[in-house]
């Protein structure tokens, strides 16, 4: 009775191979196990990933970053971990924008933080759709300096998003009415 093995090769990437054990060598080749490599989830795009089955299980997962259980899927011939969301957690709302000098702006840490970035402008723009556009990007600290100086009469705003490390960015925050602000040109 063939029993299948799944070994992990990285970024949503897994080996089947049936057999009837677990070959010592994945490059081992016979008449009692066929090698096959599939794509889970395509990286991110589930439309274009693979199920894996057979008459003993039955794997699809539906995004690359989400586990399919938190401890993952084990058996006496296969392992998949529970995803790779906790390495790569997806980007929060930034919060606790303060000045700590005229230039000097400070934030509370993100936790999936891989960069931030600085939007700005100006508070007579607000109410509309107009959340600022990109002042600084890439900033590796929770912290900038913005020696700008604002048209007069009219002040600037800031806000802050974090980006992970698959570059992913998170939100702005939501409006008065609870709808999440647009981002309509984000920071390159």
């Amino acid at each position: 009775m063939k029993r299948p093995a799944l070994f992990g090769l990285g970024l949503g990437a897994f080996l089947l191979v049936e057999s009837a054990w677990a070959p010592a060598a994945l490059a081992q080749t016979s008449a009692s196990f066929k090698l096959q490599e599939y794509a889970f989830n395509a990286a991110g795009h589930p439309a274009d990933g693979a199920v894996l089955s057979s008459t003993h299980f039955r794997i699809k997962l539906d995004a690359v970053g989400d586990g399919v259980a938190a401890s993952g899927l084990t058996s006496a011939s296969f392992r998949a971990s529970g995803g790779f969301a906790a390495a790569y957690p997806p980007p929060g709302e930034v919060r606790n924008l303060r000045f700590s000098s005229r230039t000097a702006l400070g934030w509370d840490a993100e936790r999936s933080t891989g960069t931030y970035c600085l939007y700005r402008g100006l508070v007579s723009g607000l109410g509309g759709s107009d959340y600022g556009t990109c002042s600084q990007n890439a900033l590796t600290e929770n912290q900038a300096t913005d020696a700008g100086l604002p048209p007069a009469g009219s002040p600037w705003f800031y806000l802050v998003t974090a980006r992970n490390l698959l570059r992913e960015e998170g939100t702005k925050g939501s409006t008065s009415s609870g709808t999440e602000r647009p981002n309509s040109s984000p920071c390159p």
